[in-house]
């Protein structure tokens, strides 16, 4: 692709996390909109008739299985293998908070919380910021830059700032006491939750940091706001 040096070492993390994120993006549509889950159009509904103990389908099992795993390998990956950038921090953060909620809400009772979190798979976060479309957006083509306002996906906003509070969120904390008020570990599901929403807001405000040196000719040419400079990375 006639890359230059320091953009062919990070192809091998931008291409498997698009490779992941297409199937697990493809599963999520399917889960949602081609079956009889009603999770997207009625979030509340994945509180109804839920009893501690209750089996999870083989298809949600499915998801379980598959983000458990990518998050599991995602830890290791971005504190080793990786391009270690400045936000590297909050997304070990990320992953670690992600993995519990995926392996929590499976181990404790089968609750159907993850079902709200298999939502907000779909719809995400399953962007992050870096890791599905960013990168490729903020690189520089030997044939000439690419557009840096590709970055603006609308959907990006959409899915992190929009769907996930008023479909996920609405659903975890209101819906979930009125169908159930006893519902176990409320507090603690909740908590990961708006931290990841904290993270969302932080990841697009690098974004917003990002168009505004370009809005104001602050960046000569395009670079990720969120690696280090030369001098800083070698200090890293």
């Amino acid at each position: 692709c006639n890359l230059q040096p320091k953009d062919a070492a990070k192809m091998p993390e931008s291409a498997w996390k698009l490779l992941f994120y297409t199937l697990s993006w493809s599963y999520g549509i399917y889960l949602l909109f081609f079956t009889d889950y009603t999770f997207f159009y009625d979030p509340p509904s994945v509180f109804y008739d839920w009893k501690k103990g209750m089996d999870v389908p083989t298809d949600i099992a499915i998801a379980y299985l598959l983000q458990c795993s990518f998050y599991g390998h995602s830890i290791y990956a971005t504190a080793y293998m990786d391009t270690w950038r400045k936000d590297s921090v909050v997304m070990l953060l990320h992953h670690v908070v992600t993995l519990t909620l995926i392996a929590f809400s499976y181990a404790f009772s089968r609750d159907c919380q993850m079902r709200g979190e298999l939502a907000r798979v779909a719809w995400r976060r399953e962007v992050e910021l870096r890791e599905a479309g960013l990168v490729p957006c903020l690189r520089r083509d030997p044939r000439g830059p690419l557009n840096p306002l590709c970055s603006l996906c609308p959907g990006r906003f959409w899915f992190r700032l929009y769907w996930f509070p008023l479909k996920v969120l609405y659903a975890t904390c209101h819906s979930s006491l009125q169908s159930v008020p006893n519902i176990p570990f409320y507090f603690f599901f909740n908590a990961l939750l708006f931290i990841l929403t904290l993270m969302n807001i932080y990841w697009f405000l690098y974004i917003v940091l990002f168009v505004a040196k370009v809005l104001m000719g602050q960046m000569q040419e395009v670079n990720d706001v969120r690696e280090y400079d030369v001098e800083d990375s070698k200090k890293t």
